[in-house]
């Protein structure tokens, strides 16, 4: 490509054609505040927060959107520059309800934080007084709620819903002064065509739209005398909620994340990933029986809530290449009031079962009514990263100094199989790696699948050749599912995630995620599989412990009656 060459603050930046004028103030190391802008959507530029001054016309400019052009000269700090972006923050902040102290963002808010960084004072925010929006609040769903009153209407929602969703459930509606963010006829979020993956809470810069806040239910059970409280944590958990206290993306932290949900007062700490294990061998052996039967292939993994509900709103067609195994949640719930609690002599009842997941639809998952099979709620509440964050923060738990500490046994076993389902890829690689043994005796070699949106692989099994697509993020769904449709599929085995690359990228995670912040997850989720003793689900001690004293085998009548589902049409 071309190369052009302009002056920014004094500095000259040689960039290729094309480029915008704020990625070539990024490459000179000059920072232009932006809100409406995000490096995985599409441009907008309807915020003009991050305007500059082109030195030759005078003209602003948002930098986000212009094209950087050959010879020009920009002021990033113009007088001209920064009135109007100060007043841009201002007039946004106009209309909005200012309720810092008890919004769910607060301290980690781009508005918040703009204010301060350009130096709005209430005063300059009250020049521009005057009514602002009443926009009822969404507040009807398990997952998700809403604030339109805070929506600063920059769009991201709805990119990120269209865009990397294929599903557009929110629009823009209205104009001027009644412009709103909002579903198709107003419905709350919950009655609409909405996956529950929380990308756009994930992604919204202020409060706007947030996970449906379980905090105090869980502080009541710890409360409880009568409660014994079991808390279950996904594979991510351990490499992401570390960032909430200063570490560095991916960093191990899974001692401390141990020790500190015991100084929260719970009973017995375990890993989910004793439940992925668990669910590798009963959707590995039941993808063996769909092989030999050459029955409802592909065979569509399921322990994904998103994808689940997506698939029972836009493909129900397909629902029976979906595997019945539960999510490890699930299971993992399930078995803890039925086998734990015989093993521990708790009435089951008197459990309460808390997971900690780097996903909002895991909220939706738990109440689904086919998630009793323990003859109660099987998971009673469910917190995102954020919230268990903002649990240990309020306990004044020094997380950052915690000595490490051990899950608790019975289903306390884990290995790198059930590490890496945190990561797009990782379901199929656990999967297979017992798949191969079962059928064969061997090894499987490491996959190298990666965590873009769509992958393809061929595995060699015995005397066959199994086709394998890993797909994360609904609208790449869209593409690999149309074909399974139409009967142009050739595969044997689809993993579906639907958030982009994975659990890395849930929707609960620590904000901000973006696709750098993603890959040191995974890094980090890949390195404890590397150094597990045990790397196999099928050789994990608790979980054949389960299969002896409990379930019997894979797939008998006890593992169907326990750890699988059906699905809805919806």
């Amino acid at each position: 490509m071309n190369k052009i060459t302009l002056t920014i603050d004094d500095q000259v930046v040689e960039v290729e054609a094309g480029t915008t004028i704020l990625e070539a103030a990024r490459k000179a190391g000059v920072e232009i505040p932006t809100l409406c802008y995000h490096p995985d959507l599409s441009l907008h530029g309807s915020c003009r927060v991050c305007v500059v001054e082109d030195l030759d016309s005078n003209r602003l400019l948002a930098s986000c959107v212009v094209p950087a052009q050959d010879g020009m000269k920009i002021s990033t700090r113009s007088a001209k520059a920064r009135k109007a972006r100060k007043m841009n923050v201002e007039l946004l902040l106009a209309n909005h309800p200012n309720d810092c102290l008890g919004c769910d963002r607060s301290g980690n808010c781009e508005l918040q934080d703009l204010t301060y960084n350009l130096g709005i004072t209430r005063e300059s925010v009250n020049r521009f007084a005057g009514e602002k929006r009443e926009v009822p609040l969404d507040t009807a769903g398990v997952a998700l709620k809403r604030d339109p009153n805070k929506c600063i209407l920059c769009g991201r929602c709805v990119r990120v819903c269209k865009e990397i969703q294929g599903l557009g459930t929110l629009e823009f509606s209205g104009c001027g002064f009644d412009s709103v963010v909002t579903t198709a006829f107003d419905l709350p979020q919950s009655e609409v065509n909405c996956a529950k993956c929380g990308q756009c809470a994930a992604i919204c810069p202020v409060g706007a739209i947030t996970e449906v806040n379980d905090i105090e239910k869980v502080w009541d059970a710890l409360a409880d005398p009568e409660k014994h409280v079991v808390v279950q944590t996904a594979p991510t958990i351990q490499v992401s909620i570390g960032e909430e206290f200063g570490f560095e993306p991916g960093t191990v932290v899974t001692g401390k994340l141990i020790a500190a949900l015991r100084r929260l007062g719970f009973d017995k700490v375990f890993s989910t990933e004793f439940s992925a294990d668990l669910t590798i061998l009963e959707e590995g052996n039941e993808f063996i029986n769909r092989i030999k039967g050459n029955k409802n292939l592909p065979h569509i993994t399921s322990c994904c809530p998103g994808w689940v509900k997506y698939a029972e709103q836009n493909y129900p067609d397909l629902l029976e290449h979906l595997s019945t195994a539960k999510s490890p949640q699930q299971m993992f719930s399930t078995i803890t009031k039925t086998y734990y609690a015989e093993k521990a002599e708790i009435d089951p009842k008197n459990i309460f079962t808390v997971s900690i997941m780097p996903c909002t639809a895991k909220k939706f998952e738990s109440s689904r009514d086919e998630h009793r099979d323990s003859g109660f709620q099987d998971t009673d509440a469910v917190l995102t990263t954020r919230e268990l964050a903002r649990m240990i923060k309020e306990a004044g738990i020094d997380f950052v100094n915690l000595a490490d500490e051990e899950y608790d046994q019975i289903m306390g076993s884990a290995t790198g199989a059930g590490t890496i389902f945190g990561t797009t890829g990782g379901v199929t690689e656990a999967a297979l790696r017992t798949v191969k043994e079962v059928l064969t005796g061997e090894t499987l070699d490491k996959l190298e699948l990666g965590i873009m949106g769509v992958r393809e692989a061929e595995v060699e099994i015995a005397d066959r050749t199994y086709k394998i697509a890993i797909v994360s993020g609904l609208a790449n769904a869209a593409k690999v599912l149309d074909d399974v449709r139409a009967g142009k599929s050739e595969y044997d085995w689809i993993e579906i995630m639907a958030c982009p690359h994975g659990c890395v990228g849930g929707g609960g995670q620590p904000i901000p995620t973006n696709l750098e912040i993603k890959k040191k997850r995974a890094a980090g989720l890949s390195s404890i599989d590397q150094t597990s003793t045990i790397r196999k689900s099928h050789e994990n001690p608790d979980v054949l412990k389960l299969y002896e004293e409990y379930l019997g085998e894979p797939l008998s009548g006890k593992s169907h009656e326990l750890l699988h589902t059906t699905y809805q049409a919806r």
